[in-house]
Parts: structure tokens; C-alpha cells; sequence
């Protein structure tokens, strides 16, 4: 049998961009996919890519390839405490760039990602296990791969749902995002130029699980009578544009990211709460970590090799640990009913919006910079 310089076990897209990545320099990948059972429903999720992801699909060629409506840009961002007054205010003009963020269609993406995959000469597709110098698995950890390397992990369940869907709203979104810490939940709404140009959304809302789960068998008017409620109608009235979606939201790690022959990345590795809209961006950090580690290593040193592994390891320990520290601490703080946590949380913001040079240094670390 064929042996290959790298398996990547995971057809997610940062499996799919690790194999491309890697099959550009000219290693020969094995990109193994798993059978996924069809989905019942459209897929309504949505990523919100920094200013680094975004470079890192424009040079596999893949970020060109996305239709204009399937990537809405985000100038602004609001973010509203549970008190009046408590507020903090992003704006890509202020940081000198473009735009902070883009919204990116999941399904197109993928698509996309597939696309560019059918013209990477170096990358097989395979259905099982192939032999290979180096496995990088990125693979969810529910699939159990890391645990055949001895891998454990570390794990809080918030006993929360990420609500999904696509919303219309009545009021053009102008590039704004908004969000609010409303304790205990977070709601999110992305601007998105799918289903409707320049009127929708991506809405991401973090429920405690009873709430989320009586929200989504609740009928399209009561869900939208509780978007209303939670939004003040900032956003304007919000209609339901399809169906809704969840999954259980935890902050997870590895306590080990590579050993001889093998490396974790993307939800292999970590998962963060998605408050922060920065999943997707750690896992394609930690392609463009990989990638580069092989890129410099010696000649005379195996793709393998655990000290050449353990580079890319040192360099994405610190800042998935810091985000992953970042969007607990958040959201833990946000979930409190004390009223002294309650005062602190929200000067916070206020605070922050007012100090310059710390709110660039954030936006400047959203934006992957």
C-alpha cells in the first residue's frame, strides 16, 4: 500500500484546508472523510473569519471561488451589558482597516473548500486509515481518534445550547453586528447578506439548555417575540427565515497537542464558547502554525518527528489558552446574579469603550493581527 508524507483525519474545513495547504508545498496528503449521515435541513450556521483567516483561504484559492452574498463584511460591532449605559463600540474605520470581520456562509465554504480540492493534485481522498509518516487529526473530539493516542482532555460543560438560525430583519443590517450579555445568556447577530441582501442576519444565542430547548419548539411567532424582547428592536423587527438549529457548548481541551507521528488541530484540540465568534480562526491558526513549522524544518528531519512537532505545539498553546480563558471568563461573568459582579461586568464595558489604546489592542487581536 501507498504510503503518504500526511493523513489528515477530518473533513471539517480546517481538515480540508490543512490538506490543501500541505498538498500545495508538495507532500502527499491522504484526506480521510468519514460517511456523514445527509442532513435533514439546510445548514444554517454561519463563521465569523478575521482578517488572518481570510489571508490564509485567499492564498489556497478558495476565498475568491465564495459567491459575493455567501461573505458579508462587518464594519461595526455593538456590544450591550445587561444595564442601560453599558456598551462597547467596534469599528473597522477606527482600527484602520477594511472591516473587522466577515460573515461566511458554512455550506458555501465547504462547497468551496471541495472545489479547490478536486484540482489539488497532491491530496487523495481516502474512506479508511492509509499509512502515513505524520497523522493530523482534526476530527472532533466526540470521533475518539485522539484518545488512541493517549490524549485526554479537559473539559466544562456550560449547560448551555447555541441556538442557530437565519433571520430577516426589517431595518438594513449597514456591515453592524450586534451583541448582547443579557445574563445567563449571550445573543449574537451577524449581518449576513443570505436570505436577504442587506437585510439578514446570522443569529448564534447561547441559552441555558431548558430555555433553548422550550425556544425551539416554540412556533416562528413566539420565537420572534422573544428575538424582540432580547434585542430592544436595535436590529429592528426580526423574521425567522428557515429552521433552527443546536448543539451543547463546552470549553474543551486537549492536554497534549502532538506526539511521535501525530498532531492535533482545530476541534481536535480545542473548543471555546462561541461568544466570541473565534472557533473556526483558532483551528485555521493552528493550520497556518503546521504548515509553517514544515515549511522550515531540516532536511534531514522527518515530518514525524516530535521535536519538529512540538514547535507548532509551543506556538499555539498560549493563544488557544487565552481565548479559551477569555470567552469563560466572559461568559462566567456575564452568567452572574450578584450585584456586585453585575456593577463591575458592566463599567467594564463602559470602561473599555472609552480607553483607546486597550480597544485597539482587542480589535487588533479579533482581527488575528
Amino acid at each position: 500500500m501507498e504510503k503518504f508524507d500526511v493523513l489528515v483525519r477530518g473533513s471539517g474545513c480546517v481538515g480540508r484546508s490543512l490538506a490543501l495547504a500541505l498538498g500545495a508545498r508538495g507532500l502527499r496528503v491522504a484526506l480521510l472523510a468519514r460517511p456523514t449521515a445527509p442532513r435533514s435541513s439546510a445548514d444554517v450556521r454561519a463563521y465569523a473569519l478575521n482578517a488572518a483567516s481570510v489571508a490564509l483561504l485567499s492564498r489556497l484559492r478558495v476565498w475568491e471561488g465564495l459567491a459575493e452574498d455567501a461573505r458579508t463584511p462587518i464594519h461595526d460591532m455593538r456590544i450591550h451589558g445587561d444595564r442601560v449605559g453599558a456598551e462597547l463600540h467596534f469599528s473597522a474605520w477606527q482600527q484602520g482597516a477594511g472591516e473587522l470581520a466577515h460573515i461566511v456562509d458554512a455550506a458555501a465554504l465547504e462547497d468551496q473548500l471541495d472545489a479547490a480540492l478536486r484540482f489539488a493534485p497532491h491530496v487523495q481522498r481516502v474512506t479508511e486509515a492509509v499509512p502515513a509518516t505524520l497523522q493530523a487529526l482534526c476530527e472532533g473530539r466526540d470521533t475518539g481518534a485522539a484518545e488512541e493516542f493517549g490524549v485526554h482532555y479537559e473539559r466544562h460543560d456550560y449547560g448551555h445550547l447555541g441556538v442557530a438560525a437565519r433571520l430577516v430583519a426589517s431595518k438594513p443590517h449597514q456591515g453592524q453586528a450586534w451583541q448582547w450579555f443579557r445574563s445567563p445568556d449571550v445573543l449574537a447577530l451577524l449581518p449576513f447578506d443570505r436570505p436577504e441582501p442587506g437585510h439578514g442576519y446570522g443569529l448564534v444565542w447561547s441559552l441555558p439548555k431548558d430555555e433553548a430547548r422550550r425556544l425551539l419548539a416554540a412556533g416562528p411567532a413566539e420565537f420572534e417575540s422573544a428575538l424582540l424582547a432580547a434585542t430592544g428592536g436595535a436590529a429592528g423587527t426580526l423574521r425567522l427565515a428557515g429552521e433552527r438549529q443546536a448543539w451543547p457548548l463546552q470549553l474543551c481541551r486537549a492536554d497534549r497537542l502532538c506526539g511521535p507521528g501525530w498532531v492535533l488541530l482545530g476541534d481536535a484540540a480545542h473548543l471555546v464558547h462561541p461568544l466570541a465568534g473565534q472557533g473556526l480562526n483558532l483551528g485555521l491558526a493552528d493550520v497556518e502554525a503546521l504548515v509553517d513549522v514544515i515549511a522550515r524544518r531540516e532536511s534531514w528531519r522527518s515530518l514525524g518527528d516530535e521535536k519538529l512537532l512540538r514547535r507548532y505545539a509551543r506556538a499555539r498553546v498560549a493563544p488557544t489558552w487565552a481565548m479559551g480563558e477569555l470567552t469563560d471568563g466572559l461568559l462566567r461573568g456575564f452568567a452572574s446574579q450578584a450585584p456586585v459582579i453585575a456593577r463591575l461586568r458592566n463599567e467594564g464595558l463602559r470602561l473599555v469603550d472609552r480607553a483607546g489604546p486597550l480597544k485597539k489592542w482587542l480589535t487588533a487581536r479579533a482581527l488575528g493581527h
